[in-house]
């Protein structure tokens, strides 16, 4: 059996319904969902990134809470998320005011709750990087060299992965601490190859997300990754967001990765430690700590 897991990319809770006007994009696990969660430990989850970060619906104290009800260990983000879902303060700051803010979520806490992990999830929109998305990255550059914490980002449908990669080159960011997200999106093996040559951690984070792209493509790709040697750089989540994608709301939940996702990385070949690389040992070595 699994171990010690950490699933990267996750929400615990999110507030997108405004702009996409759909209240299925309000999610909060607490009360929608909390005995999936618990379900979690049995498969093996010690710890969550909830990349949920300010202005889309961060609640720490559900956090603490989820934390007491489940016994999984919950890492939690600053940063500002993408166009258009940034609260007014991304416009009204400079470069250095906001870099500011998330060194002291990291360093102070969050509400005189809980100290930022890590910087995330921080996006650009679909084929392009805006003015204000651009702004936040410079920012996150900033913040994370003055605090050493780990990087993750947001890539819409998995376009500009390259151009978020140029940013941190330019800025002398260690691309072992950054982990670009939602890259298979694209639905551009070459691509995804291209970005691990950079040097950079990529999230296979959509997992069950079949409607962007079908399962057995992403399972391809895993093998042919890992054949390829790129293990150590590959990451898997899930990244539900939607109370449909709830089990007890008819969606898949998050059991199916471990009843239908990982059964099938194995019945392609993987073993279990190499399943056990990308889902525990690589977030490790990206966020620190034991589990």
């Amino acid at each position: 059996m699994l171990t010690n897991i950490t699933l990267i990319h996750e929400h615990m809770t999110i507030d997108l319904s405004g702009p996409k006007n759909d209240n299925d994009c309000f999610l909060d696990i607490l009360n929608d969902g909390v005995v999936e969660i618990m379900d979690l430990y049995k498969y093996g989850v010690r710890r969550i990134v909830e990349c949920s970060n300010r202005g889309i619906g961060r609640n720490v104290r559900h956090i603490v809470e989820l934390e007491k009800k489940t016994g999984i260990r919950f890492e939690v983000a600053t940063g500002f998320y993408k166009s258009p879902f940034f609260p007014p303060e991304v416009e009204d700051c400079t470069v250095d005011e906001l870099a500011e803010i998330m060194v002291r979520e990291i360093t102070e806490g969050i509400d005189g709750i809980r100290k930022a992990g890590l910087i995330g999830e921080i996006g650009t929109s679909l084929n392009v990087i805006t003015p204000h998305e651009e702004k936040v990255f410079l920012a996150a550059c900033i913040a994370h060299k003055a605090t050493g914490v780990p990087i993750i980002t947001h890539t819409t449908l998995g376009t500009m992965g390259d151009e978020q990669v140029a940013i941190f080159l330019n800025h002398h960011i260690d691309l072992k601490k950054v982990l670009i997200s939602h890259v298979d999106l694209k639905k551009d093996f070459d691509y995804i190859v291209r970005l691990l040559q950079s040097g950079v951690n990529v999230g296979f984070d959509t997992i069950g997300k079949t409607s962007y792209l079908p399962d057995e493509v992403r399972l391809q790709w895993i093998v042919r990754l890992v054949e390829m040697g790129y293990i150590e750089q590959i990451f898997m989540s899930m990244d539900i967001t939607r109370k449909s994608h709830l089990h007890i709301n008819g969606g898949i939940g998050y059991r199916y990765l471990f009843e239908t996702f990982i059964p099938s990385l194995e019945k392609n070949g993987l073993t279990q430690v190499q399943i056990e690389q990308m889902l525990s040992i690589n977030p490790v070595r990206f966020l620190g700590g034991n589990t």
